[in-house]
């Protein structure tokens, strides 16, 4: 799930204690290869390409995998892929608002597959612009919290390069910017000598919306289910999950 709610740092290390290592893998490569095929294949000119591998290399997908991604995105060899980049939007229990961001080969299958899990979870799909119109597009760089690595020194590093906000968060400092700066605050980062775990350019919620622990709980099996779908690659939504709660569901 996307959006960085307080649940994001959790979810993950759930999902791969669940065995879903393989499915992120699926869509790591994909987003490598639709960015190399974007961008063409050198990460040096293009940086959302770059993003793409040092997500993959986070999450520990082999070189090889990358390697051969970057081929078929950029039309190398017999098996060079296209996507067609579709958005749903939606909303899950007691209103919760998603956007539903599909990369696929295959758009009837994909639509199929996303009204299914969204009408099997207690979610209704909405008319374009129904959801939409309260996200924007932000740059979002997660940090996780390490010795030295202070909110001070994320601040002395990314002064003067247009940063929006950073969140100081439990386990990671969560930095918002304007998409056109982020590649800018990441190398920022990385001349200060500051490692970060994501960069993405991502849907924000400027409506975020706390919910109780039934709605979190029937909110997040909704966006799993969603996530399971070859098609999706990415889940937006506005909820605000207080610590409380998060508590509440890992003892679940």
């Amino acid at each position: 799930m996307s959006g960085h709610s307080k649940w994001a740092t959790t979810k993950h290390k759930k999902a791969v204690i669940d065995g879903r290592r393989a499915k992120l893998f699926a869509k790591l490569i994909k987003n490598i290869e639709v960015a190399a095929r974007i961008g063409g294949p050198d990460i040096d000119g293009n940086p959302t390409l770059y993003d793409a591998i040092q997500k993959g290399r986070k999450s520990s997908l082999p070189n090889d995998n990358i390697e051969r991604a970057v081929k078929r995105g950029s039309g190398v060899g017999a098996d060079a892929v296209e996507y067609q980049s579709i958005m749903y939007e939606g909303y899950g229990p007691n209103g919760v608002a998603i956007l539903i961001e599909c990369l696929t080969d295959n758009k009837n299958r994909a639509a199929a597959e996303v009204r299914l899990a969204v009408s099997r979870n207690g979610g209704t799909m909405a008319d374009p612009g129904s959801v939409s119109y309260q996200f924007a597009r932000k740059g979002v760089i997660v940090v996780a919290k390490a010795a030295g690595t202070t909110e001070d020194a994320i601040l002395e590093a990314v002064l003067e390069v247009g940063v929006e906000d950073v969140e100081n968060r439990e386990e990671q400092f969560v930095i918002t910017t304007d998409p056109s700066d982020m590649v800018a605050v990441r190398t920022a980062l990385q001349a200060a000598g500051i490692d970060y775990e994501s960069a993405d350019v991502e849907f924000v919620s400027s409506m975020p919306l706390q919910v109780d622990a039934d709605t979190a709980r029937k909110s997040i099996a909704l966006i799993d289910a969603l996530e399971d779908s070859d098609d999706v690659q990415n889940v937006y939504s506005n909820l605000d999950i207080s610590a409380e709660v998060i508590a509440e569901l890992e003892n679940d």
